[in-house]
């Protein structure tokens, strides 16, 4: 515990404290009267005025004229003295004089505005070591007769939760469990290697926390969740999970199949929007996709002495002389890893290796970089004096906007395209096709590139995304990268009907590992018909499921432009994203 020392009450606030409220209340209300007439209560406070024999402002000026004017003639004579080779250290009695003046009159100023200044910080830090209840005793009471006293800062309040804590612990073990944890005694981390039992140990962490910070968790579900299946790969040190809705939209054609969407999501209007853009690709016939490139790509970054010991690296790594035996010491890292190409940058001493590879069906983060670990384990062989700075340079570029993965891809790079029919347009999508061309060219182009944007030639397509991506079982966070999207909308056949494409260079799917092993983000991958790893076709299951969220993307940009251009979109979302209902109240 945290013991300070706390200051001494003044005399006066002790005589108040023993004569009772009524007393409290009298010295409140008449502050402005005893400060003029003083009494035995309250005696006239001292004045550091009092012992000036001149007036204040007189005594001030004086001061303030001394110190410039006195510090203006000793620079007019340090200068004169620099100019014509006169020691500094020589002085005269005039000069003397000044000096002493200066001193004084610093000394004089700094006492006059610095005390007050300093003196403020040590009240507040010595009000701060109070106790809450010694506060709340020294404020007035809320009826004060005088209005013009000025009355003190009201002290911070209790925070008291207005729902109460209700204990899910039943066992006395348990209790003594949960008090070892407040107290610090077993670490809130090590509780499921020590109980065996990860839902017992979510239950005693969750009681512990609710404990320690006196708020309740009764919101948060703690039954009905498979906490094993969380340990040591997706999350640490649980107390809960959180709810959230599922909407399907759909079915999407796609290739000449059909797909329903998953999407999880907070947003309303969002699923509802795919969904109308994907009744209008039905409509028209369906979309085609096509996966232009895979591979996982990490760059770690590596430091010599010299910019020509590191370029010399960079040319061994791009000669293609070499690049079987890297291929074959990064292989060993995983039967599914096989490496595809080394992209090398050069700043100053210092070497930037973006490798690239083929994961089969995980998104492969960990598998590229194990294989990455491996090369530089080799490399050092032949150059002993290479300093590897980190296993990740920013030169990969992951979950972080970056123009390299715009233009060189990373994960799966998609094109989806479709042609839509113009009465589709105007009778599923409400509006022209000549406006959907205009529009899309001045928000989603020159809009974006007024904007600055990188990679997001786009309505919303990270909307999408991440909707599918959470309910997956993605890392939501790589939505960064894999929303990077430009969508291109022409009129064509005689400008009667629309063709319009998403161009997606890097969407990081994977259908095993992570979160995709969880029962609810399995059960949506199932949906899609890309639960599990291809046993066929390694990998064929994550470039299926990358050209479905382009697909899905396609669908979410066509519908939001459509609600754009007829103007649609505030109607819409005041219908579906608004409610009156007050869910806080709903019983869980």
């Amino acid at each position: 515990m945290d013991v300070r020392r706390r200051p001494l009450k003044p005399p006066h606030v002790a005589t108040v404290a023993a004569h009772g409220p009524s007393l409290h209340h009298h010295r409140r209300c008449n502050h402005q009267k005893t400060s003029s007439s003083p009494t035995a209560l309250n005696p006239p406070s001292p004045k550091a005025s009092d012992a000036l024999p001149l007036p204040l402002y007189l005594t001030n000026t004086i001061f303030f004229t001394l110190f410039f004017s006195v510090a203006y003639y000793l620079l007019h004579r340090w200068r004169d003295k620099i100019r014509n080779s006169i020691p500094l250290h020589m002085v005269t009695f005039p000069e003397i004089a000044a000096i002493i003046s200066l001193i004084a009159s610093f000394i004089y100023l700094l006492g006059f505005f610095g005390i007050d200044f300093v003196q403020c910080f040590i009240s507040r830090a010595s009000h701060d070591a109070w106790d809450l209840d010694d506060i709340i005793d020294e404020q007035p009471p809320s009826n004060l007769c005088c209005t013009n006293a000025i009355s003190p800062s009201p002290p911070m309040p209790k925070l008291v939760d207005p729902e109460p804590i209700e204990s899910i612990i039943s066992s006395a073990e348990d209790a003594e469990i949960v008090n070892s944890v407040i107290d610090g005694k077993i670490p809130s981390y090590s509780l499921e290697s020590k109980l065996g039992d990860c839902y017992r140990a979510a239950s005693i962490r969750r009681e512990a926390l609710q404990k320690m910070n006196g708020r309740s968790l009764a919101g948060l579900p703690l039954d009905g969740f498979d906490y094993e299946s969380i340990l040591g790969q997706c999350c640490e040190m649980p107390v809960g999970y959180v709810q959230i809705p599922v909407g399907i939209a759909g079915p999407l054609l796609l290739n000449g199949f059909e797909y329903s969407i998953p999407m999880a999501t907070t947003e309303g209007c969002l699923v509802a929007s795919t969904n109308r853009g994907c009744k209008a690709i039905h409509a028209s016939g369906g979309a085609t996709s096509v996966l232009l490139r895979d591979g996982m790509t990490r760059a770690p970054v590596v430091r010599f002495d010299s910019a020509k010991r590191a370029a010399e690296l960079k040319f061994f790594l791009e000669d293609p002389v070499n690049f079987d035996t890297l291929s074959a010491v990064f292989n060993r890292s995983s039967r599914f890893a096989r490496l595809q190409g080394i992209q090398c940058a050069l700043a100053g001493k210092n070497l930037y290796m973006r490798f690239s590879c083929s994961t089969g069906d995980a998104m492969g983060m960990n598998m590229v970089s194990k294989g990455v670990q491996n090369v530089l384990d080799f490399l050092q062989s032949d150059f002993p004096d290479m300093d590897i700075i980190g296993i990740s340079g920013n030169f990969c570029s992951d979950k972080k906007p970056a123009a390299v993965n715009w233009i060189e891809g990373r994960g799966k790079s998609v094109v989806c395209e479709a042609v839509i029919k113009e009465e589709v347009v105007k009778k599923v999508l409400k509006t022209e096709v000549a406006a959907l061309v205009e529009l899309n060219m001045l928000k989603n182009l020159a809009g974006s590139a007024i904007a600055g944007s990188l990679g997001g030639f786009n309505a919303h397509a990270s909307n999408i995304v991440s909707a599918i991506y959470i309910a997956t079982g993605q890392d939501p966070a790589q939505n960064i990268e894999s929303s990077h999207c430009i969508t291109m909308m022409e009129a064509v056949n005689e400008g009667k009907d629309l063709h319009i494409s998403v161009t997606m260079p890097s969407i990081e799917v994977g259908t095993v590992g992570g979160g995709t092993q969880l029962a609810s983000q399995s059960a949506c991958l199932n949906l899609l018909g890309v639960k599990g790893a291809s046993k066929e076709f390694p990998g064929a299951n994550a470039r299926l499921l990358a050209t479905i969220v382009a697909g899905a993307v396609l669908a979410g940009e066509l519908s939001l432009m459509s609600a754009i251009s007829a103007g649609q979109l505030v109607r819409s979302h005041m219908k579906y994203n608004r409610s009156s209902r007050d869910v806080s109240k709903i019983a869980p």
